[in-house]
Formats: structure tokens, sequence, C-alpha cells
């Protein structure tokens, strides 16, 4: 059961210039770099969203590289909702088809 207590479900938006930018690509890099699980996705008023599951340490490190994004990015704001963890992934995807 400890470990679960160390697990966390970060729901994302990311604003800013974060759509033709590789943004995707490379959050699910870093996603996988640090075992967390999720997808993340382009919404089309220009925003990036993404879920985030695994070790909060994990999750926040994502989260943290969000801030800064890939080159020739602008993030301007992230929005992050902590939600109870489900375990329902079983790794980190890119989704094309969200809103």
């Amino acid at each position: 059961m400890s470990d679960t207590k160390k697990r966390t479900r970060a729901h994302v938006f990311i604003t800013g210039k974060v759509q033709g930018v590789y943004f995707r690509q490379n959050t699910r890099q870093i996603a996988t770099k640090h075992r967390v699980t999720g997808w993340v996705c382009n919404l089309v008023d220009g925003r990036v969203e993404a879920i985030f599951e695994g070790d909060k340490s994990d999750v926040n490190e994502v989260i943290e590289w969000c801030h800064l994004g890939p080159p020739n990015s602008r993030v301007d704001d992230v929005d992050v909702r902590f939600e109870k963890y489900t375990g329902e992934f079983a790794s980190f995807t890119i989704n094309n088809n969200n809103n």
C-alpha cells in the first residue's frame, strides 16, 4: 500500500507557443525517461493537454520540464490539477484526435 501513496496523477494544460514545436514528442521522451505513463495531445484552442501518472517525484520532474518546453516553444502557463492515481496506463502515448 505504501507504494501507491507515493504515486500521483496530474492533469496538465500548457498554454503558449506549444503546437508545431514538437512539444508532444518531447513530452513523451521526458515522461518515458522518468517512467511516467499517460498521454499528451494538442487541443483545438492551441493548448497542449496531458495526463501524467507515476511516482510523485517523477511526475513533478515532467511537470517542471513542461514549464520550459522544447526549443522554439514558449510556455506562458502550466495549469496542473492533481487527481487520484488510477494506474490505467501501460506507457506514455501521443493522442492525435482529442477535441
